[in-house]
């Protein structure tokens, strides 16, 4: 079936300092949160299993941000500043990759969109997806 084809895709920050790959379906599902993070940034989540993301850059050009629960890990580019990818404490076993990040990216197949402004009431949902 065509939705269960996979592909090696390349992401990473503005300067390209901070540099990942992925594997992905073609066709994704993306998350669209309107917490106090994700929506200045205009966020939108590709959640990737752990084992399928291999970072190609040095570690040290990741400068890290935890708040709250510190259960998240937000990793920035420490020169440009940018977050392309980071922990989110609902999908511990997964990273968050912003869909704008992608060069050549998969195609959309839904936008869901998630409460996190009321995250602890909406986890449930979002560890569905």
């Amino acid at each position: 079936m065509m939705d269960t084809v996979k592909k090696k895709y390349l992401a990473g920050c503005h300067c390209k300092k901070v540099l990942f790959e992925f594997v992905s379906q073609i066709k994704v599902k993306l998350i669209k949160c309107n917490c106090t993070i994700c929506k200045p940034l205009r966020y939108l989540h590709l959640i990737i299993p752990h084992e399928d993301f291999k970072l190609i850059s040095n570690k040290k050009n990741i400068r890290t941000y935890q708040f709250g629960t510190k259960k998240a890990k937000h990793f920035f580019c420490k020169f440009c500043g940018i977050k392309s990818f980071y922990q989110p404490r609902s999908h511990q076993n997964a990273f968050s990759i912003n869909y704008n990040s992608v060069e050549n990216p998969p195609k959309i197949s839904q936008i869901i969109k998630f409460d996190g402004s009321n995250f602890e009431k909406n986890l449930d949902f979002i560890k569905s997806i």
